[in-house]
């Protein structure tokens, strides 16, 4: 047991470097450092819970701002050939200082819902900070966030992140409503009124074009089990064949795959190896730096189309589980080892003063990150530690030391919290935490501790399903 310097988790210093918040993977921080700083790939093998995507996210906060936006233009000549143009920040910068007259300010300078929505200050503290972090560097909450916390709304709530890059309002100008547009412009806001927005439009009607990857986009981007259409992109379908008059040009079907929208950043792809044939559209893709978009299904009007020359330049982060390493293509991870990594991670760590401080952290991050329960005390802390080291011995067999598969503490801290609420107390206690560690156990671990043995448990299951009367004693 430590003694620490603290009464609760509320006075740790967290630190602000997000590499650094990971802990117990020196080598792997290390490498992802090397990784960002000279774009190599890198190859993530442990079990689940270890830390693999956070690495991949903390990676992508060290990368440069894309200078890069990629569009597709109407091809007059030959419509189911759109062309790609790929033109930099400077040029874009140039031709929007001479189309139109926005007026460019500083995130402070805008009401705070426009710069809520557009991912600069955070909703609970009010905090600012650059959009492409999605996490406030204060409190640690999603500021992008719009929905609690399930699988299914973690994944509406990343569509609608991407979705609000422009932001709409009114406001009133002798005596007249008119329309105020608030847009993201890197780490600033352009703001148009009414006339700019004319201009704008009558920029776009002399070049029609659809911008597939926009300048200001995030560095990081994540597919896990992704079909080809979304790893890919695809061609929409219109059901009037993209007829002149009636139907949707083609060049405005074109819808990119996360291969594309991870341009200038990391592609991050969780279990690689349930990709399965599609690992050989992203070899492809690594070693082109280019991937055609066309239409994925035979049957829709979108088949016919092709944009050549897609541009995908990024590092690839791939994560896999030891079992599932063989199911990794060899041409693929030929291509990370030829340039880049491979790392495997560790599942524990030294049972040392300074990794129980850096536990000590890590329960704090997450006290912050999940934003519903109170903070815990010293006690709490070391009880949290001490059953870090049974875990350790439980399922890595390692004396004297402090697992690092934090997703499941990560759930007992949580669960304590819960508890805590429960039971109206303003810290978590130490008793929480035991309380949490009993009702926390997998299903394999109460069988246990109720039969004895999984076999036991499988028996007294047959023996009911013969004589449903034989547990309780009836003849």
């Amino acid at each position: 047991m430590v003694k620490f310097d603290f009464q609760d988790t509320s006075e740790i210093t967290l630190p602000t470097n997000p590499l650094e918040k990971i802990i117990g993977q020196d080598e792997a921080i290390r490498l992802a450092r090397i990784c960002a700083i000279q774009r190599r790939n890198l190859l993530l093998i442990g079990p689940p819970g270890t830390g693999k995507s956070l690495i991949a996210q903390s990676m992508s906060t060290l990368l440069p701002k894309p200078h890069q936006e990629v569009s597709v233009l109407h091809n007059p000549q030959n419509p189911e050939r759109p062309i790609i143009e790929v033109r930099e920040e400077k040029d874009i910068k140039r031709e929007e200082i001479s189309g139109i007259n926005a007026r460019i300010l500083e995130p402070e300078d805008v009401p705070a819902f426009v710069s809520e929505r557009l991912g600069f200050r955070c909703k609970r503290c009010g905090t600012l900070s650059s959009p492409s972090i999605a996490f406030c560097p204060n409190c640690g909450v999603d500021k992008l966030s719009r929905t609690q916390s399930s699988p299914v709304n973690w994944i509406i709530g990343m569509q609608e992140e991407q979705k609000t890059t422009r932001v709409h309002t009114t406001r009133l100008v002798n005596g007249k409503e008119e329309i105020m547009v608030y847009e993201r412009f890197g780490d600033k806001i352009k703001v148009m009124d009414q006339k700019t927005l004319q201009k704008l439009e009558q920029l776009t009607k002399q070049v029609p074009r659809k911008v597939i990857i926009p300048l200001d986009r995030k560095t990081f981007i994540a597919t896990i089990g992704a079909s080809e259409t979304e790893l890919l992109g695809d061609i929409k379908h219109d059901p009037y064949g993209g007829h002149q008059q009636i139907g949707t040009p083609a060049y405005l079907r074109v819808t990119p795959g996360t291969i594309h929208e991870a341009h200038e950043g990391v592609l991050f792809v969780d279990e690689i190896s349930t990709l399965a044939h599609l690992q050989k559209y992203i070899y492809t893709a690594m070693q082109d730096k280019k991937y055609p978009i066309s239409g994925r299904n035979p049957t829709s009007s979108g088949a016919s189309i092709k944009v050549d020359d897609v541009p995908c330049d990024f590092i690839l982060v791939a994560a896999s589980n030891i079992n599932d390493i063989h199911n990794i293509l060899p041409p693929l991870r030929s291509r990370i080892l030829g340039n880049g990594y491979e790392i495997l991670l560790n599942t524990y760590m030294p049972d040392t003063t300074e990794n129980k401080i850096k536990m000590a952290q890590f329960i704090s991050m997450e006290i912050k990150k999940d934003g519903k329960i109170p903070e815990m005390t010293a006690a709490g802390v070391n009880e949290i530690i001490s059953e870090a080291k049974r875990r350790a011995k439980l399922f890595d067999a390692a004396d004297n030391s402090l697992t690092l598969r934090l997703r499941d503490l990560s759930g007992i801290i949580r669960l304590s919290g819960d508890i805590a609420i429960g039971t109206e107390n303003e810290l978590i206690t130490s008793e929480d935490v035991k309380n949490a560690v009993k009702q926390g156990r997998t299903i394999e671990e109460q069988l246990k501790s109720k039969y004895g043995s999984l076999f036991n448990a499988s028996m007294n299951e047959s023996s009911y399903e013969k004589d449903p009367n034989a547990s309780k004693g009836i003849n």
